[in-house]
């Protein structure tokens, strides 16, 4: 059936809406790229947003699928005909024309591997090394001089970027050199997130030591003592007992949910009642939104431990311990608060600066953390005196996108 007028008047009125729509955002972004400037302007603009892109694809270090992408943005700025990106093995990635010499290219960057010093290699020596290795068999279309220069993360050559061109003139040689002082400093952030997450492993690990032979020790004794009295609580105490060190010995994660460091610590005060009797008392008052919040693995439980060891268990007659988890905004906010003997401020500056004689480790340990994955405004805040007990309080965002639990 032909179609009627109202409909083709229809169609045309949604193509007429869409063409202007389009036209539109043409000319918004035109408009936009136009504001920058003079043409200076734009040029800069288009390097570091290059660079931006570039640098996305380093941030997890030298490696094959990184460089690949990285090369086509690192070429776009040079203006070369090929860009290459090696380690110190082999070539990680090339890009453009020229492919015929990537063969010899690590026979190209031997002495730029080992003397650290960028190379220009003029376009006869590059073809006749590639046609004495078989790579060429006959004279190229289009002879590439060779500009190469180190990738250094501090003092080690780590790689090289190589750029090919019919001409190696003075601007292509310092503008190679300044790209690869730019890779370099991508490989080295990525080998400062590397080693921060080795640090904080190693931190975990020595929170694992100090629980150990403290915790352990006690615990087995506790338990030791309802065997003959009450063999079903020591039964129950027991399998808490293995819970909890399955959970805080466990091999995967360096980060896990609220609610479990909370089952976690659930478990521990259970085993440390067994102990204490009634002189130890705790309330929560969890909001459920947050409970899960990702949090550093050992965040929580130190605390509670160091309000036990340190707070109550020097204190005459009954403590009483208070855990809170309290939405607020884009962050959760947990506090523990214990009504312990407390301590001296200008000690517990000097325990979390490393300073201290041993004792309060588990404090420094979740500090140094908290700093590390979330900055310096996200370490503990503790408020403490001799006889006052004491409150602290740790606020992580509830948003993590790059953290899994």
């Amino acid at each position: 059936m032909p179609d009627s007028p109202l409909f083709t008047a229809a169609a045309i009125a949604v193509i007429a809406a869409a063409i202007a729509v389009v036209v539109a955002v043409g000319l918004k972004v035109l408009r936009s790229f136009r504001e920058l400037g003079t043409d200076a302007e734009r040029a800069t603009y288009k390097t570091l947003h290059a660079a931006s892109r570039a640098g996305q694809h380093l941030r997890t270090g030298l490696n094959p699928a990184g460089a690949a992408k990285a090369s086509r943005q690192l070429r776009s700025l040079l203006g070369c005909d090929a860009l290459a990106i090696t380690d110190t093995n082999g070539v990680l990635a090339w890009d453009g024309a020229g492919e015929e010499l990537k063969p010899v290219l690590m026979e190209l960057a031997a002495g730029v591997l080992d003397g650290g010093h960028t190379a220009v290699i003029p376009a006869g020596e590059v073809r006749e090394l590639a046609q004495g290795q078989g790579a060429v068999a006959t004279r190229t279309d289009v002879e590439r001089a060779a500009v190469i220069a180190p990738i250094k993360a501090g003092t080690r050559v780590v790689g090289v970027v190589a750029a090919f061109a019919p001409a190696a003139g003075s601007g292509l040689v310092r503008a190679t050199s300044e790209v690869a002082d730019w890779v370099a400093t991508q490989v080295e952030l990525a080998e400062l997130d590397a080693s921060r997450t080795l640090l904080m492993e190693a931190e975990v690990r020595a929170l694992r030591a100090q629980i150990s032979p403290h915790f352990i020790y006690n615990s087995l004794n506790a338990i030791a003592s309802f065997i003959n009295t009450d063999p079903v609580r020591a039964r129950e105490l027991v399998v808490e007992f293995a819970d909890f060190t399955r959970y805080s010995f466990r091999r995967h994660g360096d980060f896990t949910t609220l609610a479990e460091e909370l089952r976690c610590i659930d478990r521990y005060l259970l085993l440390e009642r067994a102990r204490f009797g009634d002189r130890v008392q705790v309330s929560l008052r969890i909001a459920p939104e947050v409970l899960s919040t990702v949090i550093p693995f050992l965040s929580l439980q130190p605390l509670v431990e160091n309000a036990v060891r340190h707070g109550l268990e020097a204190k005459e007659g009954p403590g009483h311990i208070s855990i809170t988890a309290n939405d607020a905004g884009a962050f959760a906010e947990v506090t523990i608060e214990d009504d312990g003997v407390g301590m001296d401020p200008e000690q517990l500056q000097a325990v979390l600066a490393g300073h201290g004689d041993g004792e309060h480790v588990g404090l420094r340990n979740v500090d140094a953390r908290l700093r590390q994955v979330y900055g310096d405004e996200h370490g503990l805040v503790i408020e403490t005196a001799p006889g006052e007990g004491t409150l602290i309080t740790m606020r992580v965002p509830k948003s993590q996108p790059r953290h899994d639990a």
